[in-house]
Order: C-alpha cells, then sequence, then structure tokens
C-alpha cells in the first residue's frame, strides 16, 4: 500500500493501474462475502452439497451445465442483494426510508427467485439421475 508523506498508509481512490490490482480487490471482495455474509456461506455450503450430491449420481454434462448455473445464480444473487444493502445502508444510515425499505426487500426478492429456480433446476436435474440407480 503506498506511503503518504506523514508516513501512514493512503487508501486507494482512483482506478486500478493494473489487472493484478483489480484482481486483488474481487478477492478481497471474496473473501468480505464469505466473512460477513451468512447467507452467503449457507448458499455456498448448499452448493457445494449440490455438486457433491451430482459427483454421487454422476451427471452428465448438460445437468452439470444446469447445475452449475442455478449455483452460480444463486451466489451472484446474494452478492448483488449484500451491494445494495451496503450501498443503502451508508445513504440512510439509522434512519428508516420506505425507499431504503423497497430496494432491500427487492435484492432480497432477487434472491429468493435465484433459490426457487435453483431448486426447480436441482429437482428437474437429480430427481431423474437419482431414478437412473433404480
Amino acid at each position: 500500500m503506498p506511503m503518504a508523506s506523514s508516513g501512514k498508509p493512503t487508501r486507494q481512490t482512483g482506478k486500478n493501474r493494473a489487472f493484478s490490482q483489480s484482481l486483488g480487490h474481487a478477492w478481497d471482495g471474496l473473501r468480505a462475502l464469505f466473512k460477513y455474509e451468512r447467507n452467503f456461506r449457507k448458499h455456498l455450503t448448499v452448493g457445494s452439497l449440490a455438486v457433491i450430491a451430482g459427483l454421487i449420481l454422476r451427471l452428465s454434462l448438460n445437468e452439470w451445465l444446469w447445475l452449475v448455473l442455478a449455483i452460480f445464480l444463486v451466489l451472484i444473487a446474494e452478492t448483488l442483494n449484500t451491494i445494495v444493502e451496503a450501498v443503502v445502508d451508508l445513504v440512510v444510515g439509522e434512519t428508516y426510508h420506505d425507499l431504503a425499505k423497497r430496494a432491500k426487500d427487492v435484492a432480497a426478492g432477487g434472491v429468493l427467485m435465484a433459490a426457487i429456480f435453483a431448486v426447480i433446476v436441482g429437482a428437474l436435474v437429480m430427481l431423474p439421475a437419482l431414478l437412473r440407480w433404480f
């Protein structure tokens, strides 16, 4: 981290100068998601269990594509929900505002829709694969 003339580290406020800098910030974001967002960890756990089930059931390539799409859609929706919540909290602080509530509720609704999609995909992929065993 660069140092200011006072000897204290400075915080980056401008554009990244290199791809490695961008990548570092992206990894910081993923670490923050995992560290601070309980629901992200829950979605990651459920997604991991779905991958384990897929390995056991020996899914086809097409089934894997749908399963991975569903898992990543939920994780991305949770990421966007986290962004909305952080920005709304930054703007309104401890003050209640109807638009802030609406923004947070809509973002959470997006995660719910993605999760419902994932459950549907999981059922459409896993149930036939499970039936192949019998």
